[in-house]
C-alpha cells in the first residue's frame, strides 16, 4: 500500500474517532475525565469567570470543524458545540464586536494574516453543512470587526470524496 494511502486512511479515521468521541459526549454525566478519554488533548483551553473551563478541539487548518466543550466546576460537561456555523458567524457585528469575542465565539483561527488594510482572521468550514467554504473576518485598528464574509471554497473539494 502507499504511503499516501496509508497516511490519508490515519487521518480519516482520527477524523472520525474525533467526531464520535464529542458524539458520545453526555452533558450532565460525561466527565472531564471522559472529555479526555474521548477527544484526547484540546487545541485550546481557558477558564471563564463563572469557573467554567472551555475546552477547543479544532481540527484546521485542514479540517471543517472546532468542537468547543465546556465543563463546569462540577467537573461534568456543560455543553458540546461545533462553533464553525453560520448561526455563530452571524452574530458577529461589524464595529461592535472585538477581537476577543469572536476568538471566543468561533475558536482559533485556521489564518492570522496582517495585511495592510489590516489583521485578517479565517476559518475553513461547511457551508450549510455541506459544501467547503471560508469564514473571513478582518479587523479595525481598534480591534472591533471591520467587515465579515464568506468566500466559497474554489478548489471544489467535496468533503464527502
Amino acid at each position: 500500500m502507499k504511503l499516501a494511502t496509508v497516511l490519508t486512511m490515519l487521518s480519516l479515521a482520527a477524523l472520525l474517532g474525533a467526531c464520535a468521541g464529542a458524539s458520545s459526549l453526555v452533558p450532565g454525566q460525561s466527565t472531564e475525565a471522559d472529555v479526555r478519554a474521548r477527544m484526547g488533548t484540546p487545541t485550546d483551553t481557558r477558564t471563564e469567570a463563572n469557573g467554567d473551563k472551555v475546552w477547543e478541539y479544532a481540527t484546521g487548518p485542514e479540517g471543517f470543524y472546532t468542537r468547543q466543550v465546556r465543563i463546569g466546576a462540577d467537573g461534568r460537561v456543560r455543553q458540546v458545540a461545533q462553533m464553525l456555523t453560520e448561526d455563530r458567524f452571524e452574530t458577529i457585528v461589524p464595529g461592535k464586536t472585538t477581537q476577543a469575542e469572536v476568538r471566543n465565539l468561533l475558536g482559533r483561527p485556521m489564518e492570522d494574516v496582517n495585511y495592510r488594510a489590516g489583521r485578517t482572521w479565517s476559518w475553513r468550514y461547511l457551508r450549510m453543512g455541506v459544501s467547503p467554504g471560508y469564514m473571513v473576518v478582518k479587523f479595525n485598528p481598534d480591534g472591533t470587526v471591520a467587515e465579515r464574509i464568506v468566500i466559497i471554497d474554489p478548489s471544489g473539494d467535496n468533503p464527502e470524496d
